[in-house]
């Protein structure tokens, strides 16, 4: 782009673990430290274990000091221009230098940041960027955090009169099917010694196509030395296409600064055309149209690549969450990865900011007082770390709402307000467009609820376990709604169903009293969907969680299991429930699985998620009947006994069907109606020994970029080819050619296997493994040896396609 040079950092960093002395120094020799890649998390490399500091809301890995450096060559383009190193993410405490000058320290491990290199570059000769990482006072997360430079990296050029880092505001305060304003504020920057003159700031609204659709021109007045100015222009879009989660449709805002005729600086912005409010009566709108948010809360992490998560990874996620009929993302609980929101962009999800899980008062972590947290940097640097994440996230058309703070406990504090209301504060001046929540668990809590002062601080209040205290088990929301009738609400936080993939259990867990038999897990649940699904003022609900996460748990296991996906991205039965609410297309899904050797005439619960009004079982061909149930249910309509729809005498009021069934080896059969007919049909049988395994891999092609990824599911099958519930083989990974191993996994909570081992038990049938792709195009060949069961192969084509590349930069 023209005036600008901007180009990823990422690779080729040289690395050691340790605090070490003069590591920062220009001449430091570290030919003897490891080549690593941004992002890079040096936890997820580590062994799990019961001791260490980080203890279960950590996963039992290592934190540390590590040490990055990296040399470069500052490009004679530069000359005279302002160079910047830019950083999407660093847990945490990062120290950088340049040539031996400290640039500065930024403790916040989910922020973006930049420095200035500018004064300190060295053209002709060599440069040495060297960042220390500090993430050794443990604990300081309730969840993994990861450990290092774990998001991309970024160096650039501009001139010295230039577009402000997330200088350009793009908002739609008029939208319509026939016409939208597009509101564009946009801050420029005179770096330089004298005064800038003849300054014209042009804008374009490009379309899908990358055609210009709309333009405008604005002549500046002077800038000054060393002075920042605002300069805001609107643009008038005819029918255009309304960003919707249906169909996200994106536009591209060019900025382009002029100076004296020629241009100095130019940046590209996306965003969408659409309106979004949430309103007391009526829920949230996007559009005009009442949308109700079925959201998830995820975790930052991504399985056995720990927090350094390539894009594919989160891609590959949220489609599962899509065609589970997901809608929304909660980003639990601080700023996510800026690809994440892309994708949240581009594949139409709703999107709850969240900026904290701590203010001034530290929480406890692993059940301990003596702890660390970000309450020890709340004072200094919150205002900054809030303001850096609302300018850098604030064009994002998915994003509808921000958070300021997660379970806070200054929500029952008498000045917890105050501290509130300054956080909000800020958001309302950098982004007045959006309402602002927070996550409050103890609205009704005992002994001490939240303060109705702290509640009136917020634009939207938001629920976390509203059904959690006395009679709102049954009630949820119902008492607050006479008592305070103005008040919008959304839950930002509440049960989903909780489980291990493939483990069913009839008794309740002794160690976790939340955790209940398979065949009523899903009840309450239920109980609190039919309340925010009938009642319109309920904007929607984000569950807790999507998908499981490392940490937040205790020995021996090293990740939590409150997700309907596990870590390996394998949907456990509680994701098919949601499916059978959140989608029409018709589904239906059987469990548990059907070995049960030796327990022959025991009575075992088998239970159906469908969308289907009724279903009918059959085992081994004979038939358990025909089982029912509605909802919403339908009333009269028109006239006495009249119904738009055939009538349906349902046999539950729950939202799952369930047979009690005496265990024998065979089939489980089930067909599901609609209006009497047979929609579709599912099967669950009584399988083989293992026989062989069966290797998979999600996509055919990769990018020979060195970034992106391809997933390779294993699955233990027996003679007919279907995969065993219950196996429990070692696997062995090898990747060769252009494309190297990168984690693998089997969503096991208790398997201490490294993520970063070419080895791996399956878990439940399953196991999976991630391969890189190199910068070298060629073939990329993973194979699988399976203990006692041979060995499976599968082959990718890695492509040097520069198309593929930049859409993946």
């Amino acid at each position: 782009m023209e005036g600008r040079i901007r180009y990823s950092f990422d690779r080729e960093w040289r690395f050691a673990l340790g605090d070490i002395a003069g590591a920062e120094a220009v001449a430091f020799e570290d030919g003897s430290w490891r080549t690593v890649h941004a992002p890079h998390d040096w936890s997820a490399e580590g062994a799990f274990d019961e001791h260490a500091p980080s203890g279960g809301d950590g996963g039992y890995l290592p934190g540390g000091v590590g040490w990055y450096r990296k040399s470069f060559v500052a490009d004679e383009a530069w000359i005279g221009r302002k160079a910047t190193v830019q950083f999407d993410g660093v847990y945490m405490n990062s120290d950088v230098w340049v040539n031996g000058a400290h640039l500065g320290r930024y403790p916040f491990g989910y922020g973006s940041f930049e420095y200035d290199l500018t004064p300190h570059l060295v053209f002709g000769g060599t440069n040495v960027i060297a960042v220390r990482v500090d993430n050794g006072a443990q604990p300081n997360s309730r969840w993994y955090s990861g450990s290092g430079i774990t998001r991309r990296v970024w160096l650039q050029a501009t001139d010295r009169l230039h577009i402000d880092r997330f200088g350009v505001f793009v908002t739609t305060p008029d939208v319509s099917p026939d016409g939208a304003t597009v509101a564009v504020a946009t801050r420029v920057v005179n770096d330089g010694d004298r005064a800038a003159e003849g300054i014209v700031l042009r804008a374009e609204a490009l379309d899908a196509r990358g055609a210009v659709i709309a333009s405008v021109e604005t002549v500046s007045a002077p800038i000054e030395a060393g002075a920042t100015l605002e300069l805001r222009q609107e643009l008038r879009l005819e029918r255009p296409a309304l960003w919707s989660v249906e169909n996200p449709q994106l536009y591209t805002l060019r900025t382009t600064l002029v100076r004296s005729g020629e241009t100095v600086d130019a940046e590209e912005t996306t965003f969408g055309v659409r309106s979004a409010v949430f309103d007391r009566d009526r829920g949230f709108l996007l559009n005009g149209r009442q949308v109700k948010i079925n959201g998830v809360c995820l975790h930052h992490d991504g399985g056995c690549v720990g927090a350094a998560v390539p894009v594919r990874v989160w891609e590959r996620r949220l489609q599962l969450l899509k065609e589970m009929g997901c809608n929304g993302i909660r980003m639990s609980h601080n700023p996510p990865d800026p690809e994440l929101l892309d994708l949240c962009d581009r594949m139409g999800f709703l999107v709850m900011g969240e900026a904290f899980d701590e203010w001034t008062i530290t929480k406890w972590k692993n059940g301990r007082a003596d702890v660390h947290g970000y309450a020890e940097y709340f004072d200094a640097w919150a205002e900054r770390d809030l303001t850096t994440m609302l300018r850098r996230d604030r064009n994002h058309p998915s994003v509808v709402i921000w958070s300021v703070g997660n379970e806070i406990p200054e929500q029952r504090e008498p000045d917890g307000h105050d501290v509130a209301r300054r956080l909000i504060d800020v958001c309302r001046r950098e982004d007045p467009t959006r309402p602002v929540t927070a996550a409050c668990d103890n609205i009704e809590a005992e002994p001490v609820p939240a303060t109705e002062a702290f509640l009136e601080t917020l634009d939207v209040v938001g629920y976390n376990y509203v059904g959690r205290w006395r009679t709102r088990t049954e009630t949820f929301y119902s008492e607050d709604r006479h008592r305070y009738p103005h008040r919008r609400v959304i839950g930002t936080e509440n049960p989903g169903i909780v489980s291990v993939r493939g483990e069913y259990s009839l008794e309740p867990s002794t160690d976790e009293w939340w955790r209940a038999p398979y065949p009523t897990a899903m009840i309450g649940v239920e109980q609190l969907w039919k309340y925010t699904r009938m009642h319109d003022f309920v904007a929607g609900d984000f569950m807790w969680t999507g998908i499981d996460y490392i940490g937040e748990t205790r020995w021996p296991n090293k990740n939590a299991s409150f997700g309907v996906i596990d870590t390996c991205g394998f949907p456990k039965d509680g994701y098919y429930f949601y499916q059978s609410q959140w989608t029409d297309r018709p589904m239906a899904h059987l469990f548990p699985h059907w070995n049960w050797a030796g327990q022959e005439g025991r009575v075992l619960p088998v239970v159906c998620y469908t969308n289907c009004e009724s279903a009918e079982l059959f085992v081994n061909g004979k038939s358990f009947g025909v089982k029912s149930y509605e909802f919403p249910r339908q009333g009269m309509t028109k006239e006495w006994a009249h119904f738009e729809r055939p009538y349906v005498h349902v046999t539950t009021s729950d939202l799952h069907l369930t047979w009690d069934v005496p265990y024998e080896p065979g089939t489980l059969r089930l067909v599901g109606y609609r209006g009497g007919a047979v929609a579709v049909e599912t099967e669950v049988a009584t399988t083989g020994e293992p026989a062989a395994i069966l290797v998979e891999a999600d996509r055919a092609t990769i990018a020979a970029d060195g970034r992106d990824v391809c997933h390779v599911t294993v699955r233990v099958v027996d003679e007919a080819g279907r995969t065993v519930p219950t196996a429990d083989v070692q696997l062995a990974f090898r990747a060769e050619g252009a494309g190297a191993l990168i984690g693998a996994d089997n969503g096991k909570p208790d398997c201490h296997e490294p993520y970063k081992s070419n080895r791996r038990r399956t878990f439940n049938g399953l196991a999976l493994a991630i391969v890189q792709s190199t910068l070298d195009a060629g073939d990329v060949r993973v194979t699988v040896e399976a203990e006692g069961l041979g060995s499976a192969s599968v082959e990718l084509e890695s492509v040097a396609d520069i198309r593929i590349y930049e859409a993946r930069i």
